[in-house]
């Protein structure tokens, strides 16, 4: 009778169409601490201001807001920052610097520009003296773009004087009577944003802009020798571009220069496939291996002493607002973010750690409105989907990256566009589970990093140590949502960190199952 009735429940759940629970899928993540990558530079948890739409003007910057402080700074955009965890911020640009003159940004009589990148009247109101206030408030690290676009070699050495230089020379002396006794010692200048680009106003040649870089650097690093640059590597992987000549011609003749190469990526998920779209940050991590390979053949037999290395200087999920007015004014590029677009964004910090070794600074492009993790209005702000796997990263994996053994199931992706025109091969043996590690040896904080790619399973996985052992319980905290296509709105937060119950683990293996479309962060100790 009981065989009967399991026989008559089967075939209910058959004939109406509905899906019996399945087993969760099994996985393995080996961990040890002898398996080092190297030490992850906080510079990976970096991000991106530039005048374009509402990052800077509504964004992070509002003279006569209630919201504003007494140097016009939005004080719920401050605290959003500090709280996300930003060690880095980028600025002016992007395609902007292309155009921009420093000079019309400082002092009390500024110049209203045409801005030609994004088509809207910049008032100059907001410039280097306003961006270091903010940085200063946020307790970031500034990263400032020359202008090797329509800008001299020349304006670019007047700018480090100007921001560098204690007192003497006539930029320094400039500042000084600007209110600003004290120079504010900005360490990182990238020769430029894109130069690669046809789209960039000032487009060069890669032997063209390799000379004008050369020279800019020389008057920069003469003004002050303490700076490290980074040269605009390439950012146009469209069909017909040859992205690595130009990296190989910038390397040939800067490399006695430069401390870094700046890579940019976007991508999207234009055609609705969830599986390609979270594979994406793979492609980043083909690339860096492509130019660390550039990079090595280049300084082979070299004198130079210091490395090279590849800062990811901007990167994100663009693809929604990138046609007609989305890409035009005061409301360009104002994405909004689902739980798909946090899981890529998690992938991506995941990869930067798997490549300690030669990623030594990345940037979220951008902070606030523009393609953003926090989105504001007149009334306040919402920290969208991508602003919660970030602030986790920022601020907890921090250490020695750990090359960690994975057993997961795996999947094929189809051909696919990045997001930007640009096709990639499929990839196959895509693993679901994508992790990272990151040890500190002196107090044995183990972070480990894990998202499930799976739309629909979970996966138990056994975590094993293979050298010391696990001590203390794991604080488990996971960034997930009712569904792949889960927003955050103003008030409204479907995706956001939510502290799990601790997990058990004292030996040498625990398990945990890490449910569908999710990033999963897990803190504990391991003891050697």
């Amino acid at each position: 009778m009981r065989y009967r009735h399991l026989v008559c429940f089967i075939g209910l759940v058959l004939g109406l169409g509905l899906a019996m629970p399945t087993s969760a899928q099994q996985a393995r993540i080996k961990i040890d601490p002898d398996r080092v990558i190297d030490k992850v530079d906080p510079l990976i948890y970096g991000s991106f201001v530039e005048h374009l739409g509402r990052c800077v003007y509504g964004g992070i910057y509002e003279p006569g807001s209630p919201l504003a402080d007494e140097d016009g700074l939005r004080r719920d955009v401050l605290q959003a920052v500090r709280e996300l965890g930003v060690t880095i911020l980028r600025y002016p640009g992007g395609n902007f610097v292309s155009n921009y003159h420093w000079l019309d940004g400082v002092g009390p009589e500024r110049k209203p520009r045409l801005d030609l990148a994004w088509h809207v009247l910049e008032p100059n109101t907001f410039g280097t003296n306003e961006f270091m206030k903010f940085i200063r408030k946020v307790g970031a690290e500034p990263y400032f773009t020359v202008n090797m676009g329509t800008g001299t070699i020349e304006e670019a050495q007047w700018w480090v004087e100007y921001t560098n230089v204690k007192e003497g020379p006539y930029y320094a002396e400039l500042r000084k009577q600007h209110g600003f006794p004290e120079p504010y010692g900005i360490k990182f200048w990238s020769l430029g944003n894109e130069m690669d680009g046809f789209w960039q106003l000032g487009h060069l040649s890669a032997e063209d802009y390799a000379k004008k870089a050369r020279e800019a650097a020389k008057l920069m690093k003469a003004t002050d020798p303490s700076i490290r640059l980074i040269a605009a590597g390439s950012s146009d992987f469209r069909p017909g571009a040859d992205p690595q000549h130009w990296n190989r011609v910038v390397l040939e003749e800067l490399k006695d220069h430069i401390d870094y190469i700046a890579l940019h990526i976007y991508v999207g998920n234009p055609d609705n496939n969830y599986y390609n779209f979270v594979a994406t940050p793979l492609e980043m991590e083909r690339r860096t291996a492509i130019v660390k390979g550039l990079i090595q053949q280049v300084l082979w037999g070299s004198r130079r002493e210091r490395p090279i290395y590849i800062a990811w200087d901007e990167y994100n999920v663009w693809y929604r607002a990138r046609t007609g007015e989305a890409l035009r004014g005061r409301r360009a590029l104002e994405e909004r973010y689902n739980l798909e677009d946090a899981l890529v964004i998690a992938g991506f910090l995941n990869g930067f750690i798997r490549q300690a070794d030669i990623v030594k600074m990345a940037n979220l492009a951008q902070l606030v409105n523009v393609i953003a993790p926090i989105f504001t209005n007149e009334q306040g702000l919402f920290k969208q989907t991508i602003y919660y796997p970030f602030q986790l990263f920022a601020r907890n994996a921090h250490g020695t990256a750990l090359d960690v053994f994975v057993d997961s199931p795996t999947y094929d992706t189809e051909e696919f566009f990045l997001g930007l025109g640009e096709r990639t091969t499929k990839l196959e043996n895509v693993p679901y589970l994508d992790v990272s590690a990151v040890y500190n040896e002196e107090n044995g904080r183990l972070v480990i990093n894990v998202v499930n790619r799976h739309k629909d399973q979970p996966i138990t996985t056994e975590l094993i140590a293979q050298e010391g052992r696990f001590r203390g319980p794991f604080e488990v905290y996971e960034v997930n949502g009712p569904d792949i296509k889960a927003e955050n709105d103003f008030g409204i937060e479907r995706v956001k960190t939510v502290r799990k119950p601790d997990v058990s683990a004292n030996g040498t293996r625990f398990t945990y199952t890490f449910p569908p479309h999710s990033f999963t962060q897990l803190i504990g100790r391991l003891e050697r």
